[in-house]
């Protein structure tokens, strides 16, 4: 009888863990840097379109209402349409904006609109009014997110995020040898690569004659 040649199924190397995880990794941080960058092209677009930015309250004067590190979201408004009770952010000329709510208003000749603020901390009005013919009303407010979005804007935050996705990006790409198991595959197709089979298995006996 002959002896059936079974050879063992080549197996593929599995792929190391931590390996894995930087893959797993780099997924990730490319999914966050696509969501950072579809918020800010959503901004530019708000920005063009609607006249909508964001205000950093690196101030307390508006407390309780709009917390110190708070962001707001402001619309660019005609100053006509403000009404007392209004909190709306008014530019200065060679300072900060400021942001405060409107206590009183009224029409100048001019055709601006003379508004007077206050901050809610602050126990008297501002020192002057303000001639303005656009303003920018608050939307909304969030609580302590004044200072990530500043950290975001930081030049050293910029290029070591910009590093650090340079280099996930380049290790993700880099060329790597593949081992796919070669020596195995060598013995199933009976070819000279790889290891060579043992003569002792890959020897079939020839048929023996049986005395009748």
């Amino acid at each position: 009888m002959n002896r059936a040649v079974h050879s063992a199924p080549a197996t593929r190397p599995r792929r190391a863990p931590r390996r894995r995880a930087l893959s797993l990794l780099l997924g990730g941080v490319l999914n966050a840097v696509a969501v950072g960058g579809a918020i800010c092209i959503l901004l530019v677009i708000l920005a063009v379109a609607m006249h909508i930015s964001l205000i950093l309250f690196r101030t307390g004067s508006m407390d309780p209402t709009i917390p110190q590190g708070s962001l707001a979201v402001v619309k660019e408004i005609p100053a006509s349409e403000v009404s007392v009770g209004d909190i709306v952010t008014v530019d200065r000329e060679g300072r900060l904006p400021v942001t405060h709510r409107v206590i009183g208003l009224e029409d100048t000749d001019g055709g601006a609109t003379r508004l007077t603020l206050q901050g809610d901390a602050n126990p008297v009005p501002d020192p002057a009014p303000y001639d303005v013919t656009t303003v920018r009303t608050v939307l909304f407010a969030v609580p302590g997110l004044a200072a990530p979005v500043a950290a975001l804007g930081s030049p050293y935050v910029l290029g070591s995020v910009t590093l650090a996705v340079s280099a996930l990006v380049v290790w993700a790409l880099w060329p790597r040898r593949r081992d796919d198991g070669g020596a195995g595959a060598g013995v199933e197709a009976g070819t000279g690569t790889g290891t060579k089979p043992d003569a002792r298995e890959a020897e079939v006996p020839a048929p023996r004659s049986e005395a009748t």
